[in-house]
Parts: structure tokens; sequence; C-alpha cells
């Protein structure tokens, strides 16, 4: 069954970790742990384009990561200075993106009729471009890596690169289509993970320009002001990439019951992430313990049944793993090796009680709805 995967770092990891990501995950451990590479992270990967096609991850959102500096965050993740230097950062990430659209490796996906198409191309082919019958398309465990370009959709983690609200056209003709405002800390527009408040004086003028063009929001990451304040001020689409249920796992980074239900009013979907401490109460990160903690990917299905049991049926839940966003295997449930282990998830939501359709939307079809109703707008 194919995957649309709404959260991937994958230009950060490439130039930011300096990781070739057309070799396998193996490779790219080995390389590191030869290197002598010891820090978080390093040498436990577990995302690459090899295992993105085993795993049939068709479809995925790729992020533009390039934060401002912030006094006691994550360094790797807030390195510039001004505006200016992020902007640059991100438009070095974008040639990363499209230099591996040209040599055929990823499909750049900027409309609803070019995500038919690509989906079309996933399902229906496999190696060899061999024609799947009915019976393989029903089948959840049917794995054929296929030969199509795999597809992604571009987005921006954090509008720092955005040099104001007017540059957001400038960036949607550059092939973005979605932003999210802040990250963790402070944006030049809104308050993020960690932090408390609402929308700076920009924040509404750059949601104003995103809705007049069509730019999706990426609720994830604003804190709870600025969430409910964007909500109020933006009548776009929006959707939670990367988001898990805070009535499970109390943090100020996941989503309340309130607003997981303001979102299905919406008709947003909400792609749930495999980051550990989101999945976990009480973990510490840099301290706790894969081995001990023994979270699994059926952890994830727990996230994913709230929100359906919010909803009151499957068609808002999803897929948005955040895998080597800033940590790896020791970060990731204990039953993760690699990206391409989601597909044990059908089996899993099956032995939950999910019928295959349900199965089948939290998989990909609800993001691929999300996106047909999203870009029927434009």
């Amino acid at each position: 069954m194919i995957i649309f995967d709404a959260h991937l770092d994958l230009a950060w990891n490439a130039i930011d970790w300096n990781r070739d990501l057309l070799l396998p995950v193996a490779e790219i451990r080995r390389r590191e742990r030869e290197q002598g590479l010891t820090d978080k992270g390093r040498g436990c990967n577990t995302v690459s384009f090899p295992e993105l096609r085993r795993g049939q991850v068709a479809v995925f959102i790729a992020t533009l990561l390039a934060r401002l500096y912030r006094p006691n965050l994550v360094p790797a993740i807030q390195r510039y200075n001004c505006m200016e230097a992020a902007g640059a950062a991100a438009y070095g990430q974008l040639a990363y993106y499209r230099a591996l659209e040209q040599n055929g490796v990823l499909r750049w996906i900027k409309d609803w009729p070019a995500l038919d198409a690509h989906v079309r191309g996933w399902l229906h082919t496999d190696v060899g471009g061999r024609m799947k019958d009915e019976s393989e398309e029903d089948n959840p465990a049917a794995v054929h890596p296929s030969e199509e370009p795999l597809g992604f959709i571009l987005s921006m983690e954090g509008a720092d690169p955005v040099l104001s609200p007017e540059h957001v056209e400038e960036w949607w003709r550059a092939g973005l289509r979605i932003i999210g405002p802040a990250h963790y800390g402070v944006s030049p527009y809104a308050h993020g993970t960690g932090t408390e408040g609402g929308l700076f004086p920009p924040g509404r003028p750059l949601l104003r320009q995103m809705e007049r063009l069509g730019m999706i929001l990426d609720v994830t990451h604003l804190a709870d002001e600025s969430f409910d304040e964007a909500l109020d001020a933006y009548g776009g689409p929006l959707l939670a990439s990367h988001h898990n249920c805070r009535a499970l796992v109390p943090n100020q980074r996941q989503l309340t019951d309130e607003q997981i239900k303001r979102l299905i009013q919406r008709r947003a979907v909400i792609g749930t992430a495999l980051d550990t401490w989101m999945l976990y109460p009480n973990w510490v990160r840099g301290q706790t313990r894969m081995e001990d903690a023994q979270v699994k990917l059926a952890t994830m299905v727990d996230h994913i049944d709230r929100v359906c049991q919010l909803a009151g049926n499957a068609c808002h839940a999803a897929i948005g793993t955040d895998l080597d966003g800033g940590f790896g295997r020791e970060q990731s449930p204990c039953d993760l090796d690699t990206i391409a282990d989601l597909q044990r998830l059908p089996a899993m939501l099956r032995d939950r009680g999910y019928d295959l359709e349900a199965v089948t939307g939290i998989m990909h079809g609800n993001w691929l709805r999300f996106f047909r109703e999203a870009w029927s707008r434009l």
C-alpha cells in the first residue's frame, strides 16, 4: 500500500547533516560511524531515497528549514543571524530538490492534476512497469517498488526565510505550497513551540497573502494563542503536518482535543509524528532510552485512533512522521529500523478494527482528498 508522509526534512538532512540520501540507510550509517560522528542522531538515521522507495512512500511533504538564531534553542536548527541569510539558505535547499527533480529521483508536485497523475502511476505499476491486479491493490501487504519518481510537495517549516508578507508570492512562484509560520521558539511572525503568545504584527499580513495565493497554512508548532489567532485570521486550507495528541502525551507541542476539533471543523488532516517524546509521556530528550521506554509503532496508532474518535470517522488522521528530524533510531519507535517499516501500519490498524477503506485513508487517501479540495480553490 502506498504511503503519503506529510513531513520529512530531506534537504536539511542532505545539506546541514551532509548526508547523501541517494545511498541506502545502512551505508549512510556506516559512513557516519567511520567518520567518528557521535552526536545525537548520527550513525542511526532512518530515511533515504532507497528506503522511501522500498517502503512505498510515494508522496511526501518535503521541507525548507532555515531558522534564525534564538538563544537557548537547539543550535543545529537555529543558526542564522538575519532573515536574508535564512532566505538564502532556504533557496539553497530548494536547489537541492530541483537537482533531484532534474535527475529523475523526485517529481515536484504543485497542483492537483500533477498529484493525481503521480499517484495513479504508483498505484497501477510496479518495478518494470507491470500492471498490478486488483487483489494486489487491495492487499496492504503487497509491496512492489515502483519505477515512478518519488513525489514531493514543498513546505517551509518556520517562515523566517520569508522576508516580508509580500515575499510570499515570490516563494509561491518558486514552487512553495505550504508555510508553517513558526517552529521552535519565536519567528518573525508568530510564537512557536516552547513559547507563549500570539501572532506578531507581520503575522496577519503574512496569512492574508497566503490566503490570497492559495498557500496552505501548516499549524504545526504554533503556540496555543498563535494557533487560535491564525485560525481566526486565515480562511484558506490548513493542515497539521506532524502533530500528536496532548490528551495522550501532555505537552504544549501537542494538539489539545479542542484544537483537533477546530481542525476537523475546517476539514483539515492531522499527520501523526514518530518522534518518541511526542508518543511517550515524560520522555526526556537526551536522557530517556529507547530500550527503557519501549515505545513501538503501535503507540502511533493510539494517536491516530484518538483523532478518529474525536472526529467520529477516519477521515482526518494520517501520517507525518518527522523521521530524521534532528533525531534517529535512538528517538524513534524501538520496532522501527527505517521508514520502510511504515508498511507494518496497515495490519496494526486492521487489528484495531479499522476497515480497508479507513486504512487506505490513513495511509494516503486522506491527504489526497485534502489536496484535491485545497487545490480546487486555485
